[in-house]
């Protein structure tokens, strides 16, 4: 009887996920189309909710900031999260105006992913529950799936524990689902 304690396993590929903040809606067609290039088709984008968590975003952006979730139809490795935040980074910086005192972003794209337990961001900033990946960026685990729905965690962001959102990560976990059962039977 062969011992499998420790075996390595290839984990299943996860469901990508970006968290987008903008004051201009307009200019997501063309954001989304540099998004896709590199990430495949979206399958999935939200309602434009207005932000209203925090303000932090509006000394940047100016008011009335809102949010959209999107996800992507080809599959990833988590294993990737850090490259995929920081071409989501590039992507900000492509369409931030350029100004004296410093960039300002136009639009904030948060990475992440969801797979059947849990959503993970990524982020640039350290902190004791984040977990270092490579090249600056960390890995967070934001909700965690419990008794059939995602679950906030006592460092979750305010916005991240929303009923609204909850519900909208709760749909995409059902896509992923069933695009791991479709290709378990391909």
């Amino acid at each position: 009887m062969e011992d499998n304690l420790g075996a390595i396993t290839t984990p299943l590929p996860v469901k990508a996920i970006i968290g987008v903040l903008t004051v201009e809606p307009s200019l997501l067609p063309t954001v989304y189309a540099a998004l896709t290039h590199r990430l495949g088709p979206i399958d999935y984008t939200s309602e434009l909710m207005p932000f209203t968590s925090t303000t932090h975003y509006e000394t940047e952006m100016g008011p009335d900031v809102q949010r959209q979730f999107i996800s992507f139809e080809r599959l990833i490795d988590a294993g990737t999260l850090a490259e995929m935040k920081l071409f989501t980074s590039n992507v900000e910086q492509v369409f931030a105006i350029k100004k004296s005192e410093g960039d300002a972003r136009r639009v904030n794209l948060d990475a992440g992913y969801i797979s059947l337990a849990k959503l993970v961001l990524a982020t640039t900033k350290n902190h004791a529950h984040r977990i270092y990946l490579s090249d600056g960026i960390y890995a967070e685990i934001t909700l965690r799936f419990y008794r059939k729905t995602f679950q906030p965690l006592e460092w979750s962001y305010p916005d991240y524990r929303l009923p609204t959102y909850i519900a909208i990560f709760n749909h995409i976990r059902v896509i992923y689902r069933n695009q791991l059962e479709d290709e378990e039977i391909s």
